[in-house]
């Protein structure tokens, strides 16, 4: 039963509208009460991250008040906001890449000695001591720049609790996190909040919602559709008020018979630049109007095997082969005319967040499409590139401005799905997606999950990286599992269940590597 606590936060009737006409949030009111965790959910787009960027003084509002601890506050910078006891993990991760894990987490706080002087070894110990109460596998002295999407998340996430703020402000904490990481951070973070911690948690999954929250706030469009105790709510009760519509959670992957491979990974093999193997042996192949899922804990091989089918990673030995083709030593451009692919981190490897949307979404297509060239391929075809973008805002319903407006103005769903308009509608037989639904809402994940399942039918052969395990389950034919470096399981999905896969994720089974079934 959901216990009423003091109100810590009172936002009332908040009003934010980017230049020209886009109203992010209309007359939002909203209050979060001290000692709970409450979570605020919505459609790509409803409004969310925007509200919690204008209270932590990221954002300036248009109109309306905020009251913290029964005070008017104006936060105009984070700055402000973390000494009043407010933090914020943003689903934007800001890290400086030339920094080690531990300069990272205790910069502007760092523990010092005499004179000032910082002291490092006091750094690092407390540092790799919150490693290892949350057991989230990171070197404290690797640099954030050479490690994963995920472990910069954990990173960020960690820079807060070494801070032991009052009020926590979570954007999408777990959508990088393994399923094995996530029950660690929701013990850590309840008992924060039974020792009289705030947190507020945006989320896009909304079983993680009921499960950790006592409260749950929707908004849709910007605007706040309701807040009740989570105790009183269902998954579907939740889509529904997200999406205004019922959504649906089950599978709708049809039985059908794959045709030829189109895509071949034999005996794959990378090494770090300390020359510690990534990739052992690797063998995966996906067939034409199949999707193969690849499982495993996060940093036991999947980013390697996605970098070295892209031609990211260079590989010490193996072979690579789309329709026929052998690319193991082809350039970039020469596999983008063969892979669609959209990269697990959309910052760095999926877009330019300087440029302009219209830019982003033309990415690829400008060079392999002569339809986006002038007379004599001369010049950018503006009034094709223009129709493009339009093509994949109704298609793939981006919620955006103007197509010239910077591609950093959408919020994290509306630019995934721009990069999955982009790639999906290049006319390739093999695609490759890694984590392509993160930051994604119920309703786009489950459109995803369709046009998953479309090109499946369209004979296209689909490998789907994923930490969801759901996911895999939902659409994919068969699940390959790694562990450290390996292909440890090929197992046909209807054939397996999560608890089996998990135990070869976490290397409860002999390796061996399993029939494809070719």
């Amino acid at each position: 039963m959901f216990v009423a606590r003091d109100v810590l936060i009172d936002l009332q009737h908040i009003t934010k509208v980017f230049p020209p006409d886009t109203v992010a949030l209309s007359d939002v009111s909203v209050s979060f009460e001290a000692g709970e965790i409450h979570a605020l959910v919505g459609e790509n787009g409803a409004g969310k991250s925007t509200l919690m960027k204008v209270f932590y003084g990221l954002e300036r509002r248009d109109a309306g008040d905020i009251f913290f601890r029964g005070a008017k506050v104006e936060f105009r910078t984070p700055r402000e906001a973390i000494a009043a006891g407010i933090g914020m993990v943003h689903q934007e991760i800001l890290l400086i890449p030339e920094y080690t894990v531990w300069q990272n987490i205790v910069l502007g706080a760092e523990p010092v000695r005499a004179f000032g002087i910082i002291d490092v070894d006091r750094a690092r110990e407390v540092v790799r001591q919150k490693i290892e109460e949350f057991q989230f596998n990171l070197d404290p002295d690797a640099l954030v720049g050479d490690i994963s999407v995920a472990a910069r998340q954990k990173v960020e996430i960690l820079k807060l609790l070494y801070r032991n703020v009052s009020v926590l402000v979570l954007d999408e904490p777990t959508a990088v996190l393994t399923p094995q990481e996530i029950p660690q951070l929701f013990a850590e973070l309840a008992r924060l909040r039974d020792k009289g911690h705030t947190i507020i948690f945006i989320s896009h999954r909304l079983d993680e919602v009921l499960t950790l929250s006592d409260r749950v706030t929707v908004m849709r469009r910007g605007k706040i559709v309701g807040t009740s105790a989570a105790s009183e709510l269902t998954k579907e009760d939740l889509a529904r008020q997200m999406v205004g519509r019922e959504v649906l959670f089950t599978s709708r992957r049809q039985p059908q018979e794959p045709g030829e491979i189109v895509f071949h990974a034999q005996g794959l093999n990378c090494s770090d630049t300390e020359h510690r193997a990534r990739l052992h042996d690797a063998t995966v192949e996906v067939r034409a109007g199949e999707i193969v899922g690849v499982a495993g804990v996060e940093g036991n091989g999947q980013f390697e095997l996605v970098n070295a089918i892209m031609g990211l990673a260079p590989m010490t030995s193996g072979t690579l082969e789309v329709k026929g083709k052998d690319i193991t030593h082809a350039d970039i451009l020469t596999r983008r005319t063969l892979i669609a692919f959209v990269p697990q981190d959309r910052e760095k490897m999926g877009a330019s967040v300087a440029a302009s949307i219209l830019e982003d979404a033309i990415m690829t297509h400008h060079i392999l499409d002569p339809r986006f060239r002038t007379w004599r391929g001369l010049g950018l075809n503006y009034r094709h590139a223009a129709e493009f973008v339009d093509q994949i805002r109704d298609q793939f319903t981006v919620s955006m401005g103007h197509s010239s407006d910077p591609f950093n103005s959408l919020s994290g769903g509306n630019q995934q799905k721009v990069i999955l308009g982009r790639e999906l509608l290049l006319e390739t037989p093999f695609v490759l997606m890694d984590q392509p639904t993160r930051g994604l809402d119920v309703g786009s994940i489950e459109y995803v999950h369709q046009l998953l399942l479309d090109l499946r039918s369209k004979k296209r052969a689909v490998l789907l990286v994923s930490a969801d395990l759901d996911e895999l389950f939902m659409v994919a034919d068969r699940i390959v599992v790694m562990c450290q470096g390996e292909v440890v399981a090929d197992l046909a999905t209807d054939a397996t269940s999560r608890e089996e896969i998990g135990y070869y994720m976490l290397g409860g089974k002999e390796v061996a590597h399993a029939e494809t079934g070719s």
